[in-house]
């Protein structure tokens, strides 16, 4: 048994007595009765039967464990396994934990802690809050935790697997006990590689008759059956496929969630940055609303002393009750985006969510989220060599090979050699099988492949999901390049429409400075300096949109090129280094 094993199969380890019951001989007197045993237990040899029920109980609390124990076991062995995985298949190692935490935040806030407000939030602190609370990411955990489960049971079902059987019972009439009988059997059970199955066990049985001198009996016997496909079912790679196939289920369960950690990263960063969107557009509804304000009063004022047409007030009077209009909208879009926001991270909705102040401006900070400069040869060769759902993908038509070959076993002769043995012992001498009491046979089991015809239709199908599911490989790795080619232009774009709309907010800012010269001077109207701060506030709009869809673009173009790295610390980035892929555990 492997050291990975142990901790799942630490019950089976329990000290147990092995040495054989003497049963000593009886210390009654010729013809006397022995039916009652007035104030105390029955007894065999001397051995009160109470006693050896107790010391039974207690050998077999000794070996068993609480179900809570049992837990932690499988917890310990599962985590090491995935832990093990993780580092064969090359990825990070990372704590995993698929029973939520007593002190996550949600039940914290639901908890009256006195927490009833989040506020001040970094990306990074998001991403840890959606890993802690969110049910999406908590299903994924189990998900993976399940597939280990499945993997360890498959390890199992090809070790020894030793069973135990055992029973007394006391029989009697009235208040009389009359017979005790009891039975020990012991069983291993392995299923080897080539198909072959070996049954052993071994038995002892005692009984003893209390009402007469010579009613005691004490034997013991063994069993063993051996077999041994020839054809169908014949050989490794048809016996060990339901441990082939588990141990490329966790495979491709971690790549899965090593795969949603990062799209989760990616749709946190989608929605925080939106809110942040969505504040910055209620700041400028709110300063827009403050400048129509003063625009208002100043053409009231003027207009008192015949400076201004009551035109030109009604226009500023129009342009703020639409000013007053974006501000209730855009307060309705924040509070509704930080809801959802909420409501993906797992928070109750009733919490005071707010981000940090400065998180617009970080993200404005080409030194913290850099640059991304790659050739489009060198991004999709990238992709296509990291991506772990593509992995998965090409690895699933090797899956289905396999099936097909086996679906193309079952249309085989079934021969298989049977062999069995087994003896009984003579009464009150367990252990000796001289007296002749022992047989065997050797025989062949077969099944000619005379009438197959579910198995034909099976195979041909298994041919056909081959070929399924070579294309739907194909199909992915295609729309993998495409993708990856159109992130690279909606890069481009963005980027180019982020030096726009730079340009576009500086014109907007020149322009009412300059509008309000000119109005102060008489040289333009009211209505220029309100199309002026109209278009000042459309721009700061399209500023920080573009600057968001800037920055999407490249962390959707890291996810699909695997190169986006979610870890304790936060978000990182690899370099984009055709020499330096990483290899992810792809199967043949």
């Amino acid at each position: 048994m492997s050291a990975r094993r142990a901790p799942l199969f630490a019950f089976l380890n329990a000290p147990r007595d092995s040495r054989p019951v003497r049963i000593s001989d009886r210390e009654w007197q010729p013809g006397q009765r022995a039916s009652r045993f007035p104030g105390r237990a029955p007894s065999i040899g001397g051995l009160d039967l109470g006693g050896l029920a107790a010391l039974g109980c207690l050998a077999l609390a000794a070996g068993c464990m609480s179900s809570e124990e049992h837990r932690e076991a499988a917890d310990r062995a599962t985590y090491q396994l995935i832990a093990e995985r993780r580092a064969e298949v090359g990825l990070t190692e990372e704590p995993l934990q698929v029973a939520p935490s007593d002190d996550v935040l949600r039940l914290r806030l639901l908890g009256g802690t006195g927490e009833q407000e989040v506020r001040g939030l970094e990306l990074v602190e998001c991403l840890l809050i959606g890993a802690e609370n969110s049910r999406d990411w908590q299903s994924r955990r189990e998900a993976l935790y399940l597939a280990s489960l499945d993997l360890m049971l498959e390890r199992w079902r090809f070790g020894w697997r030793p069973t135990s059987t055992g029973g007394a019972a006391l029989a009697g009439d009235g208040n009389e006990s009359q017979t005790f009988a009891g039975s020990l059997g012991l069983g291993l059970t392995r299923l080897f590689g080539t198909g072959a199955q070996v049954i052993g066990n071994i038995g002892l049985s005692l009984f003893d008759s209390l009402i007469t001198t010579d009613g005691s009996s004490l034997t013991s016997s063994f069993s063993l059956n051996i077999t041994q496909p020839l054809l169908q079912s014949f050989g490794r790679r048809i016996t060990l496929e339901p441990l082939t196939q588990a141990e490329r289920d966790l495979l491709y369960e971690l790549r899965t969630y090593e795969r949603f950690r990062r799209t989760f990263a990616v749709d946190v960063a989608t929605r925080y940055w939106r809110i942040l969107q969505q504040r910055d557009a209620l700041a400028n509804a709110l300063a827009n609303q403050a400048t129509l304000t003063q625009i208002v009063r100043r053409n009231e004022a003027l207009a008192k002393a015949s400076r201004v047409s009551d035109i030109q007030l009604d226009q500023a009077k129009q342009d703020l009750l639409n000013a007053d209009s974006g501000v209730i909208s855009a307060t309705q879009n924040l509070q509704s985006g930080l809801d959802s926001f909420k409501l993906f991270l797992g928070l109750p909705i009733e919490v005071e969510l707010d981000l940090a102040e400065d998180a617009l401006v970080l993200l404005d900070d080409d030194k913290l989220y850099g640059d991304i400069d790659i050739d489009v040869d060198l991004a999709v060769e990238l992709a296509v060599a990291r991506r772990l759902d593509l992995a998965n993908s090409f690895d699933f038509v090797v899956d289905a090979e396999r099936r097909a070959y086996i679906a193309g076993d079952r249309l085989r002769n079934i021969v298989d050699v049977v062999a069995t043995g087994g003896g009984v012992s003579d009464d009150d001498q367990p252990f000796d099988f001289s007296g002749g009491n022992l047989d065997w046979s050797l025989g062949l089991d077969l099944d000619l492949a005379i009438n197959r015809i579910p198995e034909r239709a099976a195979y041909r199908s298994a041919l056909i999901t081959v070929a399924a599911t070579r294309r739907s490989a194909e199909q992915f790795e295609d729309s993998v390049r495409v993708s990856v080619r159109d992130l690279l232009r909606d890069l481009q774009n963005r980027s180019a429409d982020l030096e726009i709309q730079e340009r576009s907010v500086v014109l907007a800012v020149r322009r009412v400075e300059s509008t309000q010269r000119n109005l102060e001077a008489a040289r333009a109207a009211t209505r220029d300096l309100l199309e002026a701060q109209d278009a000042l506030l459309r721009a700061q709009n399209s500023r920080t949109r573009a600057l968001i869809d800037f920055r999407l673009a490249q962390f959707r173009l890291l996810r699909d090129t695997e190169t986006l790295r979610v870890n304790a610390d936060g978000l990182s980035r690899e370099p984009f280094d055709a020499d330096a892929i990483p290899f992810y555990g792809n199967l043949q």
